[in-house]
């Protein structure tokens, strides 16, 4: 089949608090890119499945992966991590190898360039994708050419930075989302793991896009009728179908928070006004919305605006500073950044 013409799909993305007036270096080296998983539950020490802790420098999840299942002389499908991580930084994660019986292979002889087991340990469950409750990262950003407004980005930040899917998801010049359209208008694709990876794409395209309008729109902290907020605590979601003080109230003690859709089959879980403007703004994505409703994802929600957690910063020099923070799964470090400085 010939190439598909598609439109192209523009990444310029909303500011929350206008584009940062500092520059900066992200990744100058791998160390300067340094995350760590957290699980969120502990491991039993027993089971069918054996969970290696490792420690890799530049290089990719899905690569250890492959290697370690042939390390271990197990198909790769039997090796299974919580999340993909950056390959041009220092990471740590778990992944897990279903090995049953008592015997495992000796994990001291593994060699991979860049890559360390920390720690062995069984477990009676494989480690699922997004199985994780987030992760731990420090970064130090270098070539700081305002020292004054990173430090006044930072307090900004604080408050909260728009919850988007990074960059990385959509493939260099958005080439995911592309490849997600052509694949709906008719192109096969059969690696299921691209397939996975461009009806990601389209979606966390059609999520960014709601929220960079309401953003622009200023509704990134002003809800309508019907909203559909989530509660912080057990991400369980309901319609807002009152704006009354007590119910603002809750979002401005983020008891709940304002969502935006996961496009999928269904209706949208949100109401009155605020459904009226969702469809409103995704009007000329309807290609994409029945493209992921026909390939089976379904409707679900995510939080507009993420707010990290332990924030810290220290300056190295007149030029270069240290941040750590704390995100919940599945959201992005390159969110932050980006309400930083400019790259």
């Amino acid at each position: 089949m010939s190439e598909i013409e598609v439109p192209q799909f523009s990444l310029n993305f909303s500011y929350l608090y206008g584009l940062p007036k500092s520059s900066g270096i992200f990744k100058a080296s791998c160390s300067d890119f340094y995350v760590e998983e957290k699980l969120g539950f502990e491991l039993t020490g027993e089971g069918e499945h054996v969970c290696l802790w490792i420690e890799k420098t530049g290089e990719n999840t899905e690569y250890v992966a492959k290697q370690l299942a042939k390390f271990a002389a197990i198909p790769a499908r039997d090796v299974s991590y919580a999340g993909l991580k950056d390959r041009q930084g220092v990471t740590k994660q778990w992944f897990s190898l279903h090995i049953p019986g008592k015997l495992s292979p000796d994990f001291s002889q593994f060699e991979l360039p860049g890559v360390t087991i920390l720690k062995v340990l069984r477990h009676n469950k494989k480690i699922r994708t997004g199985a994780l409750a987030g992760n731990y990262f420090t970064i130090i950003l270098r070539e700081i050419s305002d020292k004054e407004a990173l430090d006044s980005a930072l307090l900004n930040v604080k408050n909260g930075v728009p919850n988007y899917f990074g960059k990385q998801r959509f493939g260099y010049a958005g080439h995911n989302i592309n490849a997600a359209m052509q694949m709906f208008l008719g192109r096969k694709i059969k690696d299921r793991f691209k397939r996975g990876i461009y009806l990601s794409a389209a979606r966390s395209y059609l999520f960014n896009h709601v929220v960079s309008e309401r953003i622009k729109d200023g509704l990134y902290n002003q809800p309508l009728l019907g909203d559909c907020v989530q509660f912080v605590a057990n991400r369980s979601f309901f319609p807002l179908l009152d704006l009354q003080p007590s119910t603002l109230q809750r979002l401005l003690d983020r008891e709940v928070c304002l969502t935006a859709p996961l496009w999928g089959a269904g209706d949208l879980t949100s109401q009155e006004d605020a459904q009226t403007y969702e469809l409103k703004k995704l009007l000329n994505y309807q290609a994409i919305q029945a493209g992921l409703a026909k390939n089976g994802l379904k409707q679900e929600r995510r939080p507009l605006l993420l707010i990290p957690e332990e924030l810290s910063s220290t300056w190295l020099n007149d030029t270069s500073v240290k941040i750590d923070f704390y995100l919940p799964s599945g959201c992005y470090a390159t969110s932050v950044l980006r309400e930083l400085i400019r790259e």
